[in-house]
This record gives structure tokens, C-alpha cells and sequence, in this order.
């Protein structure tokens, strides 16, 4: 059996808010609450909670039913507001599966708004890299997007 190399993903998006802004709607539970299901047809579950301090956590629950719900705790290694945020995040889904990465996601001035990069490392396979930078994050920053339009 060979290790597989680390899998990396990298990828930007202009949001139409200021870096405090948006870096506070990517941490502050409440704001996240409304954006993870703001694009939603049925309501789902959503619980989240966040101990914003390095060492501290956030976890969320979400799903549409008790029975199908995933899972995701962060453990913030760097916390630089509204800069950067650095995490270790260990995710899993209603099968059991679990996943541990390494999240980079910086808030620079862009404009008339800002541009987050998130960089991604840790992932077990070449298809869960393409899931997470073509539906998971592209899915999360549309949300958020939608919340601050609004």
C-alpha cells in the first residue's frame, strides 16, 4: 500500500462586504445559523457553537433530519482578526466517516469588498479535494455571500 501525498486545495472569492464583516460572518454562530441554510428550500438542523480563542473550538451540526446529520469540529490554531484563520477541522458524515484537515482562510481588501482564500490540506483521496473546492466551499461562500447581500 502507498501513502497518498498531500492533497491540496486553494481557491478565492470576491464577497461584498469589508474584511471585518465577512471574517465575522464566517465565525460568529449566530450569523453562521442564518447563512448555513439561507439557501435552502426546507429548513434543515443547524447547531453551532464557538469558543473564538486559539485552543477553543467551534462545532457544527447540520442536516436535514436527526438521523442524517454531519458534523464538523474546528480547533482554531491561529487567530489573526480580520485577517486570517487557521484551523484543524475534523469533519463526519451521517455514515460514519470521518476526515481531518488543515483549513487556511485569510480576509484581504479587495475593492469594494473582500477577497477570502481558503487553502485546504489533509485530504485522504483526490476526490474528496475536487468535492470540497467545486460543491462544499463553493456551497459555503455562496451562503455567505446571500447573508451579507442581505
Amino acid at each position: 500500500m502507498t501513502e497518498t501525498p498531500d492533497l491540496h486545495l486553494r481557491l478565492s472569492r470576491h464577497l461584498p462586504a469589508s474584511p471585518e464583516e465577512v471574517f465575522d460572518a464566517y465565525t460568529d454562530p449566530e450569523q453562521q445559523k442564518i447563512w448555513f441554510s439561507i439557501l435552502d428550500e426546507q429548513p434543515g438542523i443547524v447547531e453551532i457553537e464557538t469558543d473564538l480563542r486559539v485552543g477553543g473550538t467551534q462545532t457544527a451540526v447540520w442536516g436535514p433530519s436527526r438521523d442524517q446529520l454531519f458534523r464538523e469540529t474546528q480547533t482554531f490554531l491561529e487567530i489573526d482578526r480580520p485577517h486570517r484563520l487557521v484551523t484543524e477541522a475534523v469533519g463526519s458524515s451521517p455514515d460514519g466517516a470521518t476526515m481531518t484537515t488543515h483549513v487556511e482562510v485569510t480576509f484581504a481588501p479587495d475593492g469594494d469588498g473582500t477577497l477570502v482564500t481558503v487553502v485546504q490540506t489533509g485530504f485522504p483521496a483526490a476526490e474528496m479535494r475536487d468535492f470540497f473546492a467545486h460543491e462544499v466551499w463553493v456551497g459555503a461562500l455562496d451562503r455567505i455571500e446571500a447573508f451579507l447581500r442581505h
